[in-house]
């Protein structure tokens, strides 16, 4: 069929959850058979997130093809199980940054450049997708109505709309607030909001309100008549104990059915959505809880998003309620560590760039080492636990990461030599999908399900340092994970430990609702065994 596009924005405020409503549109629409793909468009400048703080933007989600995003598509991944690329995320900068290469390249034969019809073509070029074929292309574009730098984007999708005619469905989100001393809910702030996107020109189709009480028939109707908007294409998102919730709840509402309707393609029957139903049953049978620290030094829930997932996704199917707790590691010290972690069932040293709160770190790693609780590093995490075996086995007290101290006298995780002539930092960077290796045998080989070869994502730039690989494989530190075009370690464990791994990847970027990541559920295993241990005692 005809390629069906749908723009999701959002007003009032925003964090209202745009990402979460694209990813649950795109789910309902793969559960009807249909091929989805789900973008983001951001209106900030950068040219992508990777540079930006994770308290400006939260966690840097990668691509398998190396791409640093905005992490709705860590959302839109783990909803819908697609693999996102570089195509799936746009930000303002990118945009201009393409639109000026072509005129410095004289592809505009001298013309004036212009935000219309220049910068607003070249927006609708990405948001049409031409390369690819798909069913629907979802458009999630970030920020709120009324922003600044998102009108070239509003003016692009008001252009689409009437070129694609039927084609085309406007998905609009919005916030309902609840006023206590009045004991009202409110929708004034949702038709001013629609009232400025009719002024750009574009009248939504569907209104999603997001509130944290339920919204009668009644208030609905009065959304309905005033922005012009049909009583069944007003849907509530109201507060859920999930996210992995909201699509069901879409779906009850009608909101795939209204989109399919605006759009002019048979309703037909509702998707029975089996084993997403199946997953939150487990999830609501879960009752007993695992206790996990996250040390890191970001305290900010979206910080270590898909981390936080993965190891909740783990819990569920191990039919267990994952309660994290983070752990700042700039508040970590040998005098104090243990009362941060006493009670903990499993260890998570968290990724990150920069020497702040390494120490902790370091000190976190020595005692789920010491103490044999299930440990497990990820990235700066797993050359955190190489640096400190290094210190407190091999004996080797200054050693450390040459990012980190530079005049170190046993650099344990370095720059590869072909890096260290390389003058620009975005070109040090290992970005996106390697092949790994497996020792088998090992945990990790058997964790993931006895395969040989595996691919995982990464985003880093210093490597474990292979001068010293010898000494830490007859210490009882073995690498079991190997790149092998570039003999790079990506896998550490000690096997006389109950579970003590650390990836040089981010093994959080490929969990999903359906398809958990075997490590994280291997962790979480070992670490359910280990609560109940505890609790047994």
């Amino acid at each position: 069929m005809q390629t069906k596009y749908i723009f999701v924005t959002g007003g009032v405020v925003s964090s209202l959850g745009k990402g979460i409503i694209s990813a649950s549109i795109g789910k309902l629409l793969q559960a009807r058979g249909y091929k989805v793909t789900i973008q983001k468009f951001d209106p900030y400048i950068n040219i992508d997130p990777g540079t930006l703080n994770p308290y400006e933007h939260g966690e840097c989600y990668v691509t398998e093809d190396g791409f640093e995003t905005d992490l709705d598509l860590g959302h839109y991944e783990r909803f819908t199980g697609i693999h996102t690329t570089r195509d799936n995320s746009i930000t303002t900068g990118r945009i201009y940054k393409t639109v000026i290469d072509r005129e410095r390249h004289g592809d505009y034969l001298g013309k004036t450049i212009q935000v219309v019809p220049h910068i607003t073509d070249e927006i609708k070029r990405r948001m049409l997708r031409p390369e690819e074929v798909f069913d629907f292309v979802i458009t999630e574009v970030g920020g709120t109505i009324g922003d600044i730098e998102s009108a070239p984007f509003m003016e692009a999708i008001r252009q689409l709309r009437w070129q694609l005619g039927r084609d085309a469905v406007c998905v609009h989100l919005t916030y309902v607030p609840y006023l206590k001393a009045a004991d009202e809910l409110k929708t004034k702030p949702t038709q001013h909001s629609v009232k400025e996107l009719q002024g750009m020109g574009i009248q939504p189709d569907i209104l999603v309100l997001r509130t944290e009480r339920h919204l009668d028939d009644h208030l609905r109707m009065k959304v309905a008549s005033f922005c012009n908007v049909d009583l069944e294409c007003v849907v509530q998102s109201e507060d859920m104990p999930s996210i992995y919730e909201v699509p069901v709840s879409m779906q009850q509402q009608g909101l795939d059915a209204a989109i399919m309707r605006k759009i002019g393609i048979p309703v037909g029957e509702r998707p029975a959505m089996k084993l997403w139903n199946d997953f939150l049953d487990k999830r609501c049978k879960a009752t007993r809880e695992v206790h996990i620290g996250l040390v890191g030094k970001y305290d900010l829930q979206d910080a270590y998003k898909s981390i936080r997932e993965s190891l909740n996704l783990a819990g569920i199917y191990n039919d267990v309620k994952t309660k994290i707790h983070f752990i700042n590691s700039e508040e970590v010290t040998t005098e104090n560590v243990a009362s941060h972690l006493e009670g903990m069932a499993g260890i998570v040293i968290c990724p990150g760039f920069g020497q702040r709160g390494i120490e902790g770190k370091i000190v976190a790693a020595e005692y789920g080492r010491t103490h044999d609780i299930p440990t497990f590093g990820i990235c700066l995490g797993m050359q955190m636990m190489v640096i400190e075996y290094a210190r407190n086995v091999l004996g080797y007290q200054d050693a450390n990461s040459s990012e980190m101290s530079a005049d170190t006298t046993h650099p344990v995780i370095d720059l590869m030599e072909e890096q260290k002539t390389v003058t620009n930092m975005g070109g040090t960077m290992r970005l996106g999908a390697y092949d790994c290796q497996l020792v088998k045998g090992s945990r990790a080989y058997e964790a993931y399900g006895k395969e040989a070869m595996i691919k995982e994502r990464h985003r880093h730039r210093y490597e474990f340092n292979n001068i010293y690989k010898e000494e830490y494989e007859s210490s009882g530190m073995k690498c079991v994970g190997i790149n092998p075009a570039a003999d790079l370690v990506e896998i550490v464990e000690i096997p006389d430990k109950r579970w003590y791994i650390g990836t040089q990847f981010h093994p959080e970027y490929s969990s999903t609702v359906l398809h958990p990541h075997p490590l994280f559920m291997d962790f979480i295993k070992e670490c359910a065994v280990s609560s109940s241990d505890s609790q047994n005692l």
